[in-house]
């Protein structure tokens, strides 16, 4: 077990590092950056938290003694009303989350093609470009539909796009160097959102509540069984919270153009 006592390591990178169980007194991370930090069962104590953005997973978060998660769920409710239809409960339910995510979905896209095709190759802030994002969800169809549900063992496009912090595995891409045009990863995106209105046309109570059947491959997901809701469900997510993403960051391409 290392220690690092009196050290400055200001400005130090930490990548592919395990700090698990970790004792940090008398530390100061002022202006450090997290990114696909995993900060489960964290204790902080005697913290100063002043002008701090967290933008992720969040549940059970206590702070001086509440649990602001509901708060934060609350609010964010009320800023979008969509929102509450991505935690469905039913056929119908998932139905009408995946017709308005292809609503929400039309504008954005509609948006993208009015800046001019080479911002959206543009990183804002070091997160995906427009375009990579995209190729993102392509990724995330094709690893939770395509394989989970539909049991295709290979089911990867050579444009899909991992996270950046997933281990490298056989036989899944990830090309960060591929600059594809929006009308090449808009047809492959169609397609796999095509693949999903078809699994939710299909869908019936009993199938939504059945597990998949593993698949005999390595691959992500792990070659495991899972709730057939719980693939949705994350398909949903991942629909829901990257068009915000992507949202936020035509804000700023936007303002790119007017400077």
């Amino acid at each position: 077990m290392g220690e690092f006592l009196h050290a400055d390591m200001s400005g130090s990178r930490f990548e592919h590092v395990d700090l698990r169980g970790a004792n940090l007194r008398d530390v100061d991370l002022s202006g450090a950056q997290f990114r696909g930090v995993a900060l489960n069962e964290v204790v902080m104590r005697g913290v100063e938290l002043v002008n701090v953005d967290i933008c992720g997973e969040i549940q059970k978060l206590i702070v001086n003694g509440v649990d602001v998660t509901p708060l934060v769920n609350a609010e964010l409710d009320r800023r979008y009303p969509d929102r509450a239809k991505m935690r469905p409960t039913d056929v119908t339910g998932f139905q009408e989350a995946w017709a308005t995510l292809e609503k929400l979905w039309a504008a954005t896209v509609a948006r993208a093609r009015r800046l001019p095709p080479e911002l959206l190759d543009d990183s804002v802030d070091g997160e995906w470009s427009f375009l990579e994002t995209l190729r993102h969800l392509v990724f995330a169809t094709d690893s939770w539909v395509r394989r989970a549900i539909l049991g295709d063992p290979a089911s990867w496009h050579p444009l899909g796009l991992p996270w950046d912090e997933m281990p490298d595995t056989p036989g899944i891409p990830r090309d960060r160097t591929a600059r594809p045009s929006l009308d090449e990863v808009l047809e492959l995106r169609y397609d796999r959102m095509a693949t999903v209105d078809q699994v939710l046309t299909d869908l019936t109570p009993e199938f939504l509540d059945s597990q998949t059947t593993a698949v005999d491959a390595p691959g992500w997901p792990p070659p495991h069984s899972f709730p057939v809701r719980e693939c949705l469900s994350v398909i949903l997510n991942e629909e829901w919270e990257h068009r915000l993403y992507a949202e936020r960051d035509l804000d700023i391409l936007e303002t790119r153009l007017s400077t």
